[in-house]
């Protein structure tokens, strides 16, 4: 059972056109959480989802939002059980007409949750059926030979998302300087610096940032380690052309527009309406000036076309089976989960549709003929739509006059060995890095940047011991706060 701290506001009692009427905020709770589970529900069954569970719950527009992540994940958790036991009692075929991801918010408080009032015509709809639920879920319960309703759900169900005790913001440096933000936030809490992407920093994963003033106001972004990496590696030059070829939800996008020093063009396509509105509001409140944002499917573009002639880089991190963040997008807690299972054929058939899309989104971005530097990026940590998209372009690339280069040449992890030059390329780990990604950086050989030849040079030089032994001393400061060695300061 939950405990009550989403009921800690009570019931208000208000007078209204002459009677007393009840007010309660989990009235609102319940249909807040029942339209947001309707959307993830119909993006996880068109396996097209609009942002993930936590983009959707901590978006500006939603209201009590711990309540409400809350109320979503322990729904979305015993959603196989409560999708039973309606069938049972057959509520679902009722007469009176009723959302049904609100019947299964409002099932969910009387089964396992919190108390129900008649607050509403659902709330009275399931109180009426109170003792046929209840007996169906005992008999579920007695048929499976499980002492407790935790025994009913798979294990799946049960993997923590809490798997690192730390969270990375971004500094938006268009907003705020980078020492500025750190001093203000370590008046709060312990933050760290990182040594790899100096405008990241780590924070408790215990401290509720989404509350923070930076953070309502586009000067922090919550953005993960990992999903930084792109921008950064892709490096343009402030005062270049660069076409973020899909752009939505737009981090990577504001983040090229703070590396580009709010200076040259950024050019951000979207294919998705829905998606691009979400981009519109990452832009807006990032107060990223130097961004037009346009709704396009980039396959369509011309790359001969004059408006795009000045393209000089393309940031590639198109649509993918996101298998790197699915712990951290909450993605095990959807109907469509395979966590610990062995991917199915209808998977496997949705994994090569992607890297069939995949390949032909990086030869269409090697093909404009101003570009001098492309980065493709995935999250996901499937050979097919990384090492084998990459290889699969190869000899296209090389005919075009690029060549693989090495992003972050001092970080250990690389490729998977599987053609000649792939330790180039570039990994992270979900269990190490808190997401699983990967980078391949192409550059012109005619063009290319010579002290990125004399990285790559020095990289082939390097071996990962001598790597690690450099990341170490820094490494162990975020250790520090992962363990809670680091002492959280309180507000002054």
């Amino acid at each position: 059972m939950m405990s009550g701290k989403r009921r800690s506001k009570g019931m208000i009692a208000a007078e209204g056109r002459g009677r007393t009427r009840i007010r309660n905020p989990l009235h609102h709770i319940r249909r807040q959480s029942a339209r947001l589970l309707r959307s993830i529900l119909e993006g996880d069954a068109g396996r097209r989802a609009v942002a993930s569970i936590k983009s959707l719950v901590y978006q500006p527009s939603v209201r009590n939002k711990k309540a409400t992540m809350a109320l979503v994940c322990q729904t979305l958790k015993y959603l196989p059980i409560l999708k039973e036991v309606l069938a049972v009692t057959h509520l679902l075929n009722n007469r009176i007409k009723v959302q049904t991801e609100l019947l299964y918010v409002i099932c969910f408080d009387l089964l396992f949750g919190e108390e129900v009032v008649p607050s509403g015509a659902a709330e009275k709809l399931v109180l009426s059926q109170k003792t046929s639920l209840r007996s169906a879920l005992a008999r579920i319960m007695v048929k499976r030979k499980a002492s407790k309703v935790e025994d009913l759900l798979s294990e799946d169900k049960c993997v923590s998302a809490d798997s690192s005790a730390i969270r990375y913001v971004r500094v938006n440096t268009l907003k705020i300087d980078v020492n500025e933000a750190l001093e203000e936030l370590r008046q709060s809490f312990q933050v760290e610096q990182d040594d790899l992407i100096p405008e990241l920093l780590a924070v408790p994963m215990a401290m509720e940032m989404y509350k923070h003033p930076l953070l309502l106001n586009g000067a922090l972004i919550l953005q993960g380690k990992a999903s930084c990496m792109p921008a950064n590696a892709l490096a343009p030059d402030p005062d270049w052309e660069v076409l973020d070829a899909c752009a939505a939800p737009g981090n990577k996008t504001v983040q090229l527009a703070a590396l580009m020093k709010g200076r040259g063009n950024i050019l951000a396509c979207e294919i998705n309406k829905k998606r691009l509105n979400r981009l519109l509001e990452t832009v807006k409140l990032a107060g990223a000036s130097n961004v037009k944002v346009f709704l396009q499917d980039f396959l369509k573009l011309d790359p001969n076309a004059p408006s795009f002639s000045k393209i000089r880089a393309i940031l590639l991190d198109p649509s993918c089976s996101g298998s790197g963040t699915a712990l951290q997008r909450l993605d095990h807690l959807l109907p469509s989960s395979t966590t610990g299972q062995k991917i199915d054929a209808i998977e496997m058939k949705r994994l090569e549709a992607l890297a069939q899309f995949q390949q032909k989104a990086l030869q269409h971005a090697l093909s404009f003929p101003g570009v001098e530097r492309v980065v493709y990026s995935t999250c996901s940590i499937h050979q097919r739509e990384n090492e084998d998209v990459v290889q699969f372009v190869l000899s296209y690339a090389s005919g075009l006059g690029f060549q693989l280069a090495t992003p972050f040449p001092s970080w250990p992890q690389r490729g998977l060995p599987i053609f000649e030059g792939a330790h180039h390329l570039l990994r992270t780990e979900p269990s190490k890095d808190l997401e699983g990604f990967f980078i391949a950086l192409f550059v012109r050989r005619s063009l290319q940047d010579p002290q990125m030849t004399k990285l790559n040079e020095s990289y082939s030089r390097t071996t990962n011991r001598e790597v690690r032994s450099k990341n170490h001393a820094s490494q162990s400061n975020l250790d520090d706060i992962k363990n809670n060695k680091m002492s959280i300061q309180q507000p002054v």
